[in-house]
């Protein structure tokens, strides 16, 4: 364990990339080291074909990417079409790899396609440990925080399951002074109203055990008020709580953050004067959503619907304006508070990083086979598009537009405007947490070649370090929080 720094130290430790005097970190030196041995591995990916398969390297070659190509078609047609279609296209899309296995154990060359493989691979993942970016540049900043004096949480008891009696999320709350509004009656409850009456009654933080379409609604009022927000893990998804780096496993362990919690200065996205804390949709997933049945059958509703709005059958059409670049009827749209990171053809993944203070903006367009075979071509794929700006206007022909904001299917005029609050809101969490994941960079042979050359620099930095908070969020403790690791580091050479 270690001693918390007083109130109003912020205690400074050289960085992660560099030591006090200066001298290069292993981490440094070890990833031009890395960044080298990822083409020696590509190189060995290849050359083992070309030697031991010889003139069926061609071949094996043609045939895997005839296969990839055959198979993202079969994909698009079991999505996009009904009845006997959709199960030739299923059982094509399953027999295709093991036809290429066959293929190559008829040549004699499964074991040159394993090696290869298995060459790309570690030459993947080396190439990420070179490019991977220093904590510094993604681990949010941690802020002190002084205990709050009156929390009120607001507990949805059908949410997640029922998680709140399951882990008897209520008494102990109270336990540690909260006062606990439940959600328990039949008739339906506005909870932004309840938690702005919660502030007028002297509550000074505000929080929520449950999903995320409720928790957007009360850190809207929380950021509004200026008091912070308390997310605790009981929906179903906790997607905002994974990107907090809570323990979506055990929600009584966020409620530590009510005796020994810091703050993390996150963003809050805005949608037609409504907030969210992950991500608002339109297209195929709002429509979807809004079909009594999902709730039921997910699954099932999914892929009865998709067909006619893959074929614009059904679904309102619309189009997007975002970072000056026009978004014309694409089947999806996804527009998120942070972009998500972009290490899949889809660019979703998670969000390292919630103070970036920009929109991450997923376009998909894929209406023909020939767009699905083009996501071969990954994040340079015709189907996708993937932008960050601080604005998107969505315009439809029709009055309103179908949207899913955070999960819950909602009915918005147009045009529909998102825009982005930075650093807005005040998140408190438990000072000892799970974390978030470091993100899987994207492989940039540019970069990865310029590591690699001797001589050669170090990757760029996304992010600053420290990066202060905005005026309208200084409070008494602001102070940035370092890290366990900082706090002995500081305690030894005092």
């Amino acid at each position: 364990m270690h001693s918390p720094a007083a109130p109003g130290h912020n205690v400074g430790m050289p960085n992660q990339s560099t030591t006090a005097d200066g001298v290069t970190s292993r981490r440094e030196r070890s990833r031009p080291w890395l960044a080298r041995l990822s083409f020696v591995l590509a190189f060995l990916a290849v050359a083992v074909v070309a030697v031991f398969a010889e003139w069926a390297s061609l071949l094996m070659l043609a045939v895997g990417l005839a296969a990839a190509a055959v198979s993202l078609t079969a994909a698009f047609f079991v999505l996009s079409r009904h009845g006997v279609l959709r199960w030739v296209a299923l059982a094509v899309f399953v027999a295709m790899p093991i036809l290429v296995l066959v293929l190559y154990a008829l040549y004699g060359l499964l074991w040159v396609a394993a090696v290869s493989a298995a060459a790309w691979l570690l030459a993947g993942v080396t190439a990420r440990g070179a490019l991977a970016e220093d904590e510094k540049d993604w681990r949010m900043p941690e802020f002190l925080a002084e205990p709050a004096r009156h929390p009120f949480v607001i507990m949805n008891p059908r949410s997640g399951g029922g998680k709140v009696g399951r882990f008897d999320l209520r008494r102990k709350a109270e336990a540690l002074g909260a006062e606990v509004y439940l959600m328990d009656g039949p008739e339906r409850i506005d909870v932004a109203v309840v938690a702005r009456q919660a502030v007028a009654d002297g509550a000074d933080l505000l929080g929520v055990a449950g999903g995320d379409g409720t928790q957007a609604l009360v850190a809207g009022v929380a950021a509004e008020h200026g008091v912070p927000f308390l997310v605790i893990t009981a929906g179903t998804r906790n997607h905002f709580a994974l990107d907090l780096g809570l323990d979506r496993e055990n929600p009584v362990s966020c409620l530590d953050a009510l005796r020994d919690g810091v703050d993390l200065h996150v963003d809050l996205g805005v949608v037609s004067g409504r907030t969210f804390v992950n991500n608002v949709s339109f297209g195929a997933y709002a429509e979807i959503v809004r079909d009594p049945a999902y709730r039921a059958d997910k699954l099932g509703t999914t892929l009865d619907t998709l067909p006619e709005l893959l074929q614009g059958q059904t679904g309102a059409g619309f189009c997007a304006v975002a970072g000056g670049e026009t978004i014309d009827r694409p089947q999806a749209l996804l527009v998120a508070s942070n972009p998500y990171e972009t290490g899949d053809v889809a660019g979703l993944g998670r969000r390292a990083r919630l103070d970036r203070g920009e929109l991450g903006v997923v376009a998909v367009m894929v209406d023909s086979a020939r767009q699905a075979v083009g996501l071969l071509r990954g994040r340079h794929s015709d189907g996708v598009r993937l932008l960050t700006t601080d604005s998107v206007v969505v315009t439809s022909d029709s009055g309103q537009l179908p949207a899913g904001v955070d999960g819950e299917s909602v009915l918005l005029a147009t045009p529909v405007q998102c825009t982005i609050r930075p650093r807005a809101l005040r998140v408190r969490v438990p000072r000892h947490r799970p974390g978030v994941a470091p993100p899987a960079p994207v492989i940039s042979l540019n970069r990865l070649w310029r590591l690699a050359s001797f001589g050669g620099g170090r990757p760029e930095r996304a992010v600053t370090e420290g990066t202060p908070p905005p005026a309208a969020l200084a409070y008494p403790g602001a102070e940035q929080v370092p890290d366990a690791r900082r706090l002995r580091t500081a305690h030894r050479v005092r």
